[in-house]
C-alpha cells in the first residue's frame, strides 16, 4: 500500500551562535628532526654524480681503427701491442707510440687472425670486462637507500598530519589507517533545529541526544546513561545528513562526519583500523558525535549469504560493535548513522546498548512541502501566480532533495527565456521535466501517431474526470517528454494515508482508460498501453496478495515477494495453486476495470470526441478546461475540487 508521506529539508546557511570559543584538545606534537638530516640526499646524490661523471686521467691521443684498418696495420708491422677482451674489444700501441682501440667482429669466427699477430710479433694479451668496486656497491645500495627515504619522507609527512597520533605498523607510515572522517572542531556545525522545515517528531527524539551532549553530568548524577548510538532511516534526500549537522550545532560539540564506505580498502585489517582511530580521536573531543553516512556499506547481515568470514568489511564491522559497546565511562560520545536500507542490516548492530534509537525520516508531507518551497524560494524573485501552496499538493513523494531541484530547475528555465522573475509556468515546466523528461523537439509524432496519443490520452482523462473516486486531472498533454508520447497528470485532493477498495478500483479503470478509448474510437489498441498495464497489473497484484481485496483469495496478506528484514532469504511464501487463484483474480479485476472504463466513454461519445479534437488542436489541456467539457461540478460531497492550472501531477497514465 501506498505509504504516507512526511519529512522536510533545511536551509544551507545560517549565522553561527556567540559565546566563548572552546580551546580544542590536540595531541603534544613530536620534537621535530635534526637538522643535519635534510642534508643527507643531497650530498649523496652528489658522490653519486662525481663517481658516475668523473672523467679520468687524460692520456695519448687514442685512434680508431676498423678491424680492416687493423688487420692491415698488423700485415705492415705496426703494432706493437694488442689487448684482447672477451667482447672482442682490442686496444693497444703502435710501434710509433699511439694507442689505438678496434673491434674484433665476433660474428665472423675468423681464425686466422692469432697466427697473423704471431707471425709479425704483435705481444698479445687478454683480458676480462670489470667495473669499479665502488660502483658495484653503489649500484646495490642507491635502490635500497631511495626506498628507505621515501618511507623516510612519507612517515615524516604522516607523522606531521596525524600530530604525533597513531605511528607504528604499516598503516601508521603509510597512512592508510588513518580514519578519513573530516572533523568539523573549530567551525562547529552553524546548522540549527530551527532552521529545519518540518521534522517535528524527529527533532523531539534527537532532542535528549543534545541534552545528553551538553549536561552528561546530570544524567551521570542520576545513575543513566544516555544513547549511544543513533540510526536514521529514510528515503534519499530527506536530510538525515542534516539532521545530524543540527544535533551538533545545538550541541555545539565536535562533529566527525564520513561514509560507509571510506571505511573499506583493499587491505585487509585497514577498515578495522580507521575505526579504532576515529573512536580514539572522538574521545580525546569528547563530548562529540560521530556521523557515519551509509552504514550499510559496512553494517550489512553476516551469515550465509552475506559477507564471508575473512572478508574486510565483516572485520571492520566487529571493530565498529566493539567501539560502541565499549565506550569509556565518563566520555560522552554519540554514534548517529543514516541509511535507506534497514532492512539489511546486522541484527548486533541495531541492539541495545549500540543504536538504542531508531528514527523514520519519512518523505515531506503537504504542509512540510510547503515550507521547504519557501525555503528554498529565498532568494529568487518569484512572480505573483506563483502559489506554493498549490504546487506542494501537487508534488507528493517528492523529497527534500527533489524539491530543492525542482526549485532551481524553475530558476534556470526563467534565466533561459532571458527573464529574472521565475513564474508559475517555469515551475510546471520544471516539475513536467523532472516526472516525465525533457521536451525534444526532435522526438515528432507522425500525424496518424498524434491522433493515436490524443484518443489514448482523452480516454485516460475522461475516465478520471467522471469516475467519482478518482483523483482530479490537473492536465493533458501529447506532447511527447522523455520516453512519454502523452502524459495525463492527476492532482490529488489531499495527503492520503488509507486507500479504500472504491479508490483503488478507480484508479485501475483509469489506467485502462487509454487502451479502452484506443479500442473505441480507432477500432484496436496499440503499444502504447504497455506502460498503462504494467501499472495496472501491479496494482491489481497487490490488491490481491497484499490487501485482500479478493472474495476468491481470501482476507490473506502475504505480502511483498523476495527478501526482507525478518526474512531475508524468503522466496515465494505461498502454493502454486495459490498462485493460479491470484493470476486468476488478477485478470479479473483488470478485466472488470477494462469493461468499466469502456462503458464510461461509450457512454460520453460525443464529450470524448471533442475532447480529442481539443488536444489535436491546443496540445495541452488545462484540467479546469477539461472539467467544463465533461460538465463536471467544482464540487462533489461537500468536498472542493481544486484544479490548478500550475499545480504538479500525482501520478502518470
Amino acid at each position: 500500500m501506498p505509504s504516507p508521506q512526511a519529512n522536510s529539508t533545511s536551509r544551507r546557511t545560517t549565522p553561527a551562535r556567540s559565546g566563548p570559543p572552546k580551546t580544542p584538545i590536540r595531541p603534544v606534537a613530536p620534537p621535530p628532526p635534526p637538522r643535519w638530516r635534510i642534508w643527507l640526499i643531497p650530498i649523496g646524490i652528489a658522490l653519486v654524480l662525481l663517481v658516475l661523471l668523473h672523467p679520468g686521467s687524460k692520456g695519448t691521443p687514442t685512434r680508431s681503427l676498423t678491424y680492416t684498418g687493423f688487420v692491415n696495420e698488423v700485415t705492415a708491422n705496426k703494432v706493437s701491442t694488442a689487448t684482447i677482451s672477451s667482447t672482442g674489444s682490442v686496444t693497444g700501441k703502435l710501434r710509433n707510440g699511439t694507442a689505438y682501440t678496434s673491434q674484433i667482429p665476433t660474428a665472423l669466427n675468423d681464425t686466422g687472425l692469432s697466427p697473423l699477430l704471431s707471425a709479425h710479433k704483435v705481444q698479445v694479451t687478454g683480458s676480462v670486462a670489470s667495473t669499479s668496486p665502488l660502483l658495484g656497491v653503489l649500484g646495490f645500495l642507491l635502490p635500497l637507500l631511495l626506498i628507505v627515504g621515501v618511507f623516510v619522507w612519507i612517515g615524516h609527512r604522516a607523522r606531521k598530519q596525524l600530530g604525533g597520533g597513531m605511528g607504528g605498523g604499516i598503516g601508521g607510515i603509510m597512512g592508510i589507517g588513518k580514519s578519513k572522517a573530516k572533523v568539523y572542531d573549530e567551525e562547529r556545525p552553524t546548522t540549527r533545529f530551527a532552521d529545519i522545515a518540518g521534522y517535528e517528531g524527529s527533532k523531539a527524539e534527537v532532542m535528549e541526544i543534545v541534552d545528553f551532549l551538553k549536561h552528561p553530568g546530570r544524567y551521570a548524577a542520576a545513575g543513566a546513561v544516555g544513547p549511544k548510538g543513533v540510526l536514521m532511516v529514510g528515503p534519499p534526500g530527506t536530510g538525515k545528513t542534516l539532521l545530524a549537522r543540527a544535533v551538533a550545532g545545538e550541541a555545539d560539540v565536535a562533529f566527525f562526519a564520513l561514509s560507509g564506505s571510506s571505511f573499506v580498502e583493499m587491505f585487509v585489517g585497514v577498515g578495522a583500523s580507521r575505526v579504532r582511530d576515529l573512536f580514539t580521536d572522538a574521545r580525546k573531543r569528547s563530548p562529540s558525535i560521530i556521523f557515519i553516512d551509509e552504514i550499510d556499506a559496512i553494517g550489512g547481515r553476516r551469515g550465509p549469504g552475506g559477507f564471508g568470514s575473512n572478508d574486510e568489511r565483516e572485520q571492520t564491522l566487529n571493530q565498529l560493535l566493539s567501539d560502541m559497546d565499549g565506550f569509556e565511562p565518563g566520555a560522552p560520545v554519540v554514534v548517529m548513522a543514516a541509511t535507506n536500507r534497514a532492512e539489511i542490516l546486522d541484527s548486533a548492530l541495531l541492539r541495545p546498548g549500540r543504536f538504542d534509537r531508531t528514527v523514520e525520516i519519512p518523505l515531506p508531507n503537504q504542509k512540510e512541502r510547503s515550507a521547504i518551497l519557501a525555503i528554498h524560494a529565498e532568494g529568487k524573485k518569484l512572480a505573483p501566480d506563483v502559489d506554493l501552496d498549490a504546487l506542494s499538493r501537487g508534488t507528493p513523494g517528492f523529497s527534500g532533495a527533489d524539491l530543492a531541484n525542482l526549485v532551481n530547475e524553475a530558476a534556470i528555465n526563467a534565466v533561459r527565456d532571458h527573464r529574472r522573475v521565475v513564474c508559475a509556468a517555469d515551475f510546471d515546466a520544471a516539475r513536467d521535466r523532472l516526472l516525465i523528461g525533457r521536451r525534444d523537439a526532435s522526438n515528432a509524432l507522425l500525424p496518424e501517431e498524434k491522433h493515436v496519443v490524443a484518443v489514448h490520452e482523452a480516454g485516460h482523462a475522461l475516465v478520471a474526470v467522471l469516475s467519482e473516486h478518482a483523483d482530479p486531472v490537473a492536465k493533458v498533454t501529447i506532447l511527447p517528454r522523455g520516453a512519454a508520447l502523452g502524459v495525463t497528470e492527476q492532482l490529488p485532493l489531499s495527503e492520503r494515508h488509507l486507500y479504500p477498495e472504491s479508490y483503488l478500483t478507480d484508479t485501475l479503470a483509469v489506467r485502462l482508460g487509454g487502451r479502452a478509448a484506443e479500442i473505441l474510437v480507432l477500432g484496436e489498441p496499440s503499444t502504447g498501453a504497455s506502460n498503462d498495464l504494467a501499472g495496472a497489473t501491479d496494482l491489481a497484484t497487490r490488491m490481491v496478495r497484499e490487501w485482500g481485496f479478493s472474495s476468491e483469495v481470501g482476507p490473506i496478506g502475504y505480502g511483498p515477494e523476495g527478501p526482507s528484514r525478518d526474512n531475508p532469504f524468503a522466496g515465494r511464501p505461498y502454493a502454486e495453486e495459490t498462485q493460479r487463484a491470484i493470476d486468476t483474480e488478477v485478470a479479473r479485476l483488470l478485466r472488470e476495470a477494462e469493461v468499466r472504463a469502456a462503458d464510461v466513454l461509450r457512454a460520453h461519445r460525443e464529450t470524448l470526441d471533442r475532447v480529442v479534437e481539443l488536444l489535436l488542436e491546443r496540445e495541452t489541456i488545462d484540467g479546469s478546461d477539461l472539467a467544463k467539457i465533461a460538465g463536471v461540478r467544482t464540487r462533489r460531497a461537500g468536498r472542493e475540487r481544486v484544479l490548478a492550472p500550475h499545480a504538479a501531477a500525482a501520478s502518470r497514465v
